[in-house]
């Protein structure tokens, strides 16, 4: 099997190892989750794929599926430090990234100091997210790409690691504003969350209305995240992997010479959408126990990865025709 991407060399003993010690911490990290949310396994390792690739996430679905329990309680599994910051249309950019205020000592002398905002945290929870004006949403943009931000010319560098889980609800429109998708872009992936199935419900209604709620403990520390981090960014990808990536992401794009993407996509996935799938799909490995990933994550991953990316014709969307059932078509093509 030829190897085309690595970071950097390891044996393949230094490997093993690492990956082993990898797979006992994201195992007791599974298992912290699972004592508090339960059911939506899909979902938790769509999250957790996210963050260990150290990249955002945007969790999509309707009020009442624990979007903000499972940001909330993988905060405390993970040992990160964590904000919340609910989205309402008059939260103002300096809401979020701090504000410089006038002081003045003792001897009269005056000075500005900045005064960090929530956003300086090594998991913010933005919920609702699209319930804010663009220019508040475009706040983000700077921290979730380059990692610090910008206040009156003066650079403040985010904690690290640093990540993005977003929420949104699919159904309400009023007073909303859509994600630009220079902002989607940014999301490494697009998590659409289900009502749970009977027996998970089942749980939930025995488990989380008695007198003590499950709570979740921490397993692990932010520096240790980071680790397994770059040990993620250091497992080889084969070549049937690379090019499955390049066939399913430029096959997403018009004019490339797929007819069905010609007759329904408006615009396709970028590089970035690239690089995403490269990343997803060495977390997605580690997380099933692998040292390298198949071209069977890339068709799992397609859907999250790519969903966020693309955008229907009116005539597609017309015909009842989704993105997802786009991407699935593709998907089947690698």
């Amino acid at each position: 099997m030829s190897v085309m991407i690595k970071e950097s060399p390891i044996s393949e003993k230094d490997m093993i190892a690492d990956a082993e010690k990898a797979l006992a911490d994201i195992s007791r990290v599974r298992d912290g989750v699972g004592r508090v949310i339960f059911g939506q396994e899909s979902v938790v390792e769509r999250t957790l794929v996210a963050l260990l690739a150290g990249g955002h996430a945007l969790l999509v679905g309707v009020p009442g599926l624990a979007k903000t329990k499972l940001v909330e309680t993988l905060g405390i599994v993970l040992g990160l430090d964590s904000r919340r910051i609910q989205f309402t249309p008059d939260l103002m950019p300096s809401d979020i990234l701090g504000s410089e205020v006038m002081e003045q000592d003792e001897f009269g002398k005056r000075s500005f100091r900045f005064i960090s905002g929530p956003i300086f945290a090594q998991l913010l929870m933005a919920d609702e997210i699209n319930r804010a004006s663009p220019r508040t949403q475009s706040a983000l943009l700077q921290s979730m790409q380059e990692y610090h931000v910008t206040i009156a010319g003066a650079r403040y560098d985010l904690p690290a690691p640093f990540h993005v889980l977003a929420t949104q609800n699919p159904l309400e429109q009023e007073g909303t504003y859509p994600l630009p998708e220079a902002q989607l872009d940014r999301f490494l992936m697009q998590v659409d969350i289900l009502y749970p199935d009977i027996e998970a419900e089942r749980r939930i209604l025995l488990e989380t209305t008695g007198v003590e709620d499950a709570k979740a403990q921490n397993v692990l520390q932010p520096a240790r995240l980071k680790e397994i981090q770059t040990l993620i960014r250091r497992m080889p990808v084969p070549e049937s992997v690379v090019e499955a990536i390049l066939k399913l992401v430029r096959s997403a794009r018009p004019g490339q010479g797929n007819a069905e993407t010609d007759k329904h996509v408006a615009w396709g996935p970028g590089p970035r959408a690239s690089q995403a799938l490269t990343l997803c799909a060495r977390a997605r490995a580690l997380y099933d126990g692998r040292l390298a990933p198949s071209v069977d994550d890339i068709r799992a991953l397609a859907e999250p990865v790519l969903q966020h990316r693309m955008a229907l014709t009116f005539a597609a969307r017309a015909e009842g025709t989704t993105v997802r059932d786009v991407v699935a078509k593709l998907a089947k093509g690698i």
